[in-house]
């Protein structure tokens, strides 16, 4: 007590102000510290070792699947890829369906040697996000035009068809589109050749993701059938469209 009393009134001040304030430093560093551990919680969240998901089984019913923010019911079964028999969102999507029920192929069948899948018996579908490419009808207004030979010819009973020209990059394929409703039906095929019948591919745009349709070019022949089908199929993807 002496020495506290003995001491001047400024270096009491100074002391007293010493024992009780804070340094100016200790916020950001509690900060700093915060951020530290709450970064390291994450990384060892991202890097802990998981159980993987249990497969989903190929009867299971119809998945809920979203591409590019659009919604779609998926039956387990028709997916070709294993990894993306999932629900949730996905990037792309890959299906295959029997040809002319729409039905998902039999699972317990396998193809071999011997015995391979005919491609003509089956329809794929590709779901995809748009990725801001133009719209089907869009490029047939704005970019085909300037790659199509000048004169249409005739199809099956319905259609019209008209070729790109060989030196464009779209050499060998044909624009097939039903002349009274092209948005209806519209696919661009590969034209016959010596080792392949060819195959056509009609788009469907709903959101912002694309469905892909690839089927022989011979059905063709039978188009209002497939037109049909497709629209059912759809109808059955994305039960809103």
């Amino acid at each position: 007590m002496a020495t506290i009393a003995q001491q001047p009134p400024s270096a009491r001040r100074r002391a007293g102000k010493h024992r009780g304030g804070h340094s100016p430093l200790v916020g950001p560093v509690l900060l700093f510290a915060a951020v530290t551990v709450t970064a390291a919680l994450y990384v060892a969240y991202v890097l802990w070792p998981r159980w993987p998901e249990a497969p989903v089984s190929l009867d299971a019913p119809s998945l809920p699947v979203i591409v590019a923010g659009t919604f779609f019911n998926i039956e387990p079964a028709a997916i070709r890829q294993s990894i993306q028999r999932k629900p949730g969102t996905q990037d792309r999507v890959d299906l295959a369906y029997l040809w002319p029920s729409l039905v998902p192929p039999d699972p317990a069948r396998k193809a071999t040697v011997g015995d391979p899948v005919d491609p003509n018996e089956r329809l794929f579908v590709t779901i995809q996000a748009a990725d801001g490419t133009l719209p089907l009808m869009d490029r047939v207004k704005t970019i085909y035009p300037r790659y199509l030979v000048a004169e249409p010819v005739a199809g099956p009973e319905g259609l019209t068809v008209r070729g790109f020209r060989n030196d464009t990059p779209y050499r060998d394929e044909e624009l097939v589109f039903e002349q009274a409703a092209p948005e209806h039906f519209l696919a661009r095929c590969a034209r016959k050749g010596v080792i392949n019948s060819g195959s056509c591919l009609l788009e469907r745009r709903i959101g912002n993701a694309d469905i892909t349709i690839r089927f022989p070019r011979d059905w063709l022949g039978d188009w209002h059938a497939v037109a049909d089908g497709i629209d059912r199929l759809i109808a059955r993807l994305h039960p809103d469209s």
